[in-house]
Order: structure tokens, then C-alpha cells, then sequence
């Protein structure tokens, strides 16, 4: 137990050193003092309640998901049917009352209807149910109906994919640590620790850069279009900008049939050549790029209508074929606008509209006073501990004391390597390691100290002390680990950031109380070789 060989002292002390070394860039940030840039600067992240920043909750409308839903049917079941070998002629489709209804012009192909569609249903989960029920009534008219299991799926995937839209388009800010969950089944926390401009977060993340190409619809009067009166199979898009179209608000455009946004792969802010204007410069993927060569080479002279979040962006005329997988957006962009529209691109379009129900913003004079009041109750603590264990155990409360220190610069070390977020229930993890610490060495000197008073001799009063107490110590620690896995599996934002400072602490604790200190202890021991001590 008290043999440390020279390798072992050395490995021991180098670990030790290197990782309350990595501890000093975030230090010398706390302290205001520049630290040299060319060594390696690790540093820890301040959370929310540390550095300031914004809260914003957002909640989405699942009624939204269910329309999608019904569109990507019918979108889907008229593909299918018109693909189908010989071809399936079905009247309009209608979508009334949530469900989907057409009929099968020819009875006799009912049946081979059915086997097309069929495929375009899912089970739900482990439910059993299908995401569709398909009906036939009166012999050939179809009744599709989305089932509770599935648009309870629905919603699930469409906030997963939400969460991890959000979570690109903060990181495209460059933002560090962002905390980023689900709340319930139709919300979503964000947290942006140090981010001077809330607005701009608000505006990047409540747009949800859902862009569609669809042709315009050339057959449908301007009067009627007016009035809300559209031809079937069409749809009223408002204008963004109506001024730059004489004052009309709205066009209209057919409804299936057009390329959605989710088959871009890059969207760039650039400038428009002849004319200098901020543009937003997309290029589509293979197979968005041949539909959209196929779609400009069929609709030559004619107008499409590009559409973001539901308004008319711009309806310019198809002059030529477009067949490159590229092509430029424009509607009256700033350069930050542009900007922010090709990020929204770039991570991909929300799946349903979010809105910002709640938004708090923490300013960094909050953040520096809770650490400042953090720091300050961990240092009275600190001082009260190392005052007590020094008139306690003399030599062996020094011993403590070191261990204590150097415990609290490993912790801080190690998250700086990690790159891990440091929040005000982390200083509260922090004031319970220093406690778990001098717990560690307050059973190892008891332990001494009952050894000889059973009359062993130093050494191996020392020896059994640090063996038995060990036991303790490691079974305690053991105990905190799982119950420190278990918040940080389970829990959300500060409660994580405990955790984090806890599980660390735990390991770096026990490191410093007992290895470290039986190193020190077992030198001096080897040296001076006494035949009492103060314990």
C-alpha cells in the first residue's frame, strides 16, 4: 500500500500536473488576465446563469403536421396510381374532415387500387395499428383515414427533426454549449449562453425556410384569384412583397406537382450580377437537380413561383431550360437577411411552424455576480474545511489541504479538455466535491488514528488506515457515481450541469484523497521515519 516506486511517483505527479495546468487558461479568463496565445488554451463554457444569454420556448402546431400529412397523401397516391401498370384513373381527390376520398373510375380495378396503395401505409410503432385505414364504400369509392397511432408518430418525428434543425441552425452561428430539448410532446427549450442579439435568434429559429418551387397557375383570372376563387387542383399564395407586383397580393399556383427545398444541398448568400442586389444562391442534389431540369425544360415561357414559408418570394419566367442543379432567389434581401435565409437553407426546413411562447434573457452582470457569490462561498467553505483539518490532523491535514486543491484545479482541467459548461448548480457540485474530498480524509485519518490506538506501530497503523478506510471511501463514491449517471441521463440544463461537476469531482476526489495523499504520506514515512504521529 505504500509502495511508490520512482515511475509511479513520476506517472502520478504528471497526471496531476497536467491536469490542474489545463485548469489555468479558465483562471486567468476569470481573473481578466490575457493568457499567452501560443500555449494550448482549453477553457471551460459558463452557462446561461453564468455568462447571460437567451431562454426562448417554442411550441408547435400539430395540426399543421396532420394537414402536411394529408398533402404528402395525396401527393403520393396520385404518383402511385398514375404509375401503376395499366395506369388506375381515379376522379378528384377530396380532403375533407381530415380524411382523404376518391374514386376508382373503373370498379374492375378496384382491387388492383387497393395493392397500390396499401404500400403507402406503415405500421405505427409497436401499436399494431397502421399510420392509414384504408375503406372501400360503394363499391369503388376509397376512404383514407389517419389513425391516432400514427399521428401521434407523426408529431414524435416531426419535433425530432425540429430539435436537430434548431440545434443546426444555432450551431451555424457559432455558438458554444447551446442547450437544446424537448419539452412535452410539442415544445422546445433552446438556451444560448452569451449571445448578444436574442432578436436574431428569434427570427432564425421562428423561420421555417420551408421553400417550394410550383408553377404558376396561368388559366386562373386575376379577378376571380381576387376573390378567393381558384380552379381546382390550385391554391392561393400571398405575395411577400405585393408593392413589387403593382399592389396585387396574391397569385395562384398549382398545388402538387412542384420541387420542395428539401433537396438542396448548399444555399449562399452572393450578389446578383448585373444589378449588385443580395441574392440567396442554392444548389439542389442529383435528383432535385433533374427534377428541376425537367420541370424548366416542360414549362419553358411559362411563370413558377418560388415560395418560402408560404408567400411568393418571386414569379419569374421560365425564358430557358435551367438544367445546371442551380439556381438564385431573390426577393428584396439585405445582406443580413440573405444571410440568415441561407443558414435557415443550409440546416434544412422545420417540419412544422414554431412559435416563441416565452423568452427570458439573462444579462452577463447577473452571470458575474452568481459567480462571484459562487466563488465566494466556496472559498469560505474551503477556508473553514482547511483551518479544521490542519488543527485536527496537523501534518495530515496539510496533506489534505494540498489534496484539496489540487482536486478543485483537476476538476476545473478536465472540463476545460472536455470542453464541458460550467452552470451555477455546477458551483454547487463543486462546494459538495470539496466536501466529498475532506470526507475521503477525514476516514482515513479516523482510521489512523484507531489503528494506533490499538498499539500498531506507525507504518502499519498508516497502512491498515488507508486500506480499510478505502473501502468505504471507493463503495460511497460508487453510490454518488450512479446517482450522478442517473441526473445527467435524466435530467435537463442545470441539472446536467451538476451532474457533470459531480461525476468528474467523484473521480478526481478520490484520486487526490487517497492516492495522492498515500504518495505523500508514504515519502515523508520513508524519509523521516517517526515513531509517533499526530493524527
Amino acid at each position: 500500500m505504500l509502495d511508490f516506486p520512482t515511475w509511479k511517483r513520476v506517472w502520478l505527479w504528471g497526471l496531476t500536473l497536467l491536469a490542474a495546468g489545463a485548469a489555468l487558461p479558465s483562471l486567468f479568463s476569470i481573473g481578466d488576465v490575457p493568457w499567452p496565445r501560443v500555449l494550448p488554451n482549453p477553457m471551460v463554457n459558463l452557462g446561461l446563469d453564468l455568462a447571460g444569454g437567451s431562454h426562448i420556448l417554442l411550441e408547435a402546431d400539430p395540426a399543421q403536421v396532420r394537414a402536411q400529412r394529408l398533402e404528402n397523401m395525396e401527393e403520393s397516391v396520385r404518383a402511385r396510381l398514375k404509375k401503376a401498370e395499366p395506369r388506375i384513373r381515379i376522379g378528384d381527390i377530396s380532403s375533407i374532415g381530415g380524411k382523404l376520398a376518391f374514386t376508382v373510375r373503373d370498379e374492375a380495378k378496384v382491387d388492383a387500387a387497393r395493392e397500390e396503395v396499401l404500400p403507402l401505409t406503415y405500421g405505427a410503432g409497436l401499436t399494431g395499428q397502421r399510420d392509414w385505414t384504408i375503406e372501400v364504400v360503394d363499391g369503388n369509392r376509397f376512404i383514407l383515414t389517419p389513425t391516432a397511432a400514427g399521428l401521434e408518430q407523426a408529431v414524435t418525428s416531426a419535433m425530432d427533426s425540429a430539435t436537430e434543425v434548431v440545434r443546426k441552425r444555432i450551431d451555424e452561428l457559432g455558438t458554444r454549449e447551446p442547450t437544446i430539448l424537448r419539452q412535452g410532446d410539442e415544445r422546445i427549450v433552446v438556451q444560448v449562453p452569451g449571445l448578444d442579439d436574442p432578436q436574431a435568434l428569434k427570427a432564425l429559429l421562428g423561420q421555417t425556410a420551408k421553400l417550394e418551387f410550383k408553377l404558376v397557375d396561368v388559366t386562373a383570372p386575376p379577378s376571380d384569384v381576387a376573390v378567393g376563387i381558384v380552379p381546382p387542383g390550385s391554391e392561393i399564395i400571398p405575395y411577400a412583397n405585393p408593392d413589387e407586383y403593382g399592389g396585387v397580393p396574391a397569385i395562384a399556383v398549382r398545388r402538387l406537382g412542384g420541387i420542395k427545398g428539401d433537396m438542396l444541398t448548399d444555399a449562399r448568400q452572393s450578389f446578383e450580377q448585373q444589378t449588385n442586389q443580395p441574392v440567396v444562391s442554392i444548389t439542389f442534389d442529383q435528383q432535385g437537380g433533374a427534377k428541376f431540369a425537367k420541370l424548366t425544360s416542360e414549362n419553358v415561357n411559362r411563370p413558377f413561383a418560388i415560395i418560402l414559408d408560404g408567400k411568393v418570394l418571386s414569379a419569374p419566367n421560365i425564358n430557358e431550360p435551367i438544367l445546371g442543379g442551380s439556381a438564385q432567389i431573390s426577393g428584396g434581401f439585405t445582406v443580413d437577411t440573405a444571410n440568415q435565409l441561407a443558414i435557415s437553407l443550409r440546416s434544412g426546413a422545420l417540419p412544422v411552424d414554431l412559435t416563441v411562447i416565452e423568452e427570458r434573457t439573462v444579462g452577463p452582470d447577473l452571470g458575474a455576480d452568481s459567480i462571484r457569490r459562487g466563488l465566494l462561498a466556496m472559498m469560505i467553505g474551503s477556508v473553514a474545511v482547511v483551518v479544521l483539518m490542519i488543527v485536527t490532523y496537523g501534518r495530515f491535514g496539510v496533506y489534505s489541504t494540498l489534496a484539496l486543491a489540487f482536486n478543485v484545479l483537476m476538476v476545473l482541467g478536465v472540463m476545460a479538455v472536455l470542453n464541458a459548461t460550467l452552470t451555477l448548480p455546477g458551483i454547487a457540485g463543486f462546494v459538495l466535491t470539496v466536501g466529498a474530498a475532506v470526507d475521503a480524509n477525514v476516514l482515513i485519518n479516523e482510521r489512523i488514528r484507531e489503528e494506533r490506538n490499538k498499539g500498531r506501530r506507525v507504518i502499519a497503523a498508516v497502512e491498515n488506515g488507508y486500506r480499510e478506510a478505502s473501502r468505504a471511501i471507493y463503495d460511497a463514491n460508487i453510490t454518488n457515481f450512479i446517482a450522478g449517471v442517473l441526473l445527467f441521463l435524466f435530467g435537463s440544463g442545470p441539472i446536467r450541469g451538476f451532474a457533470v461537476v459531480l461525476i468528474i469531482g467523484l473521480f478526481t476526489s478520490v484520486f487526490t484523497a487517497v492516492t495522492l495523499t498515500r504518495m505523500w504520506t508514504a515519502s515523508w514515512l520513508r524519509k523521516a521515519r517517526p515513531t509517533e504521529i499526530l493524527v
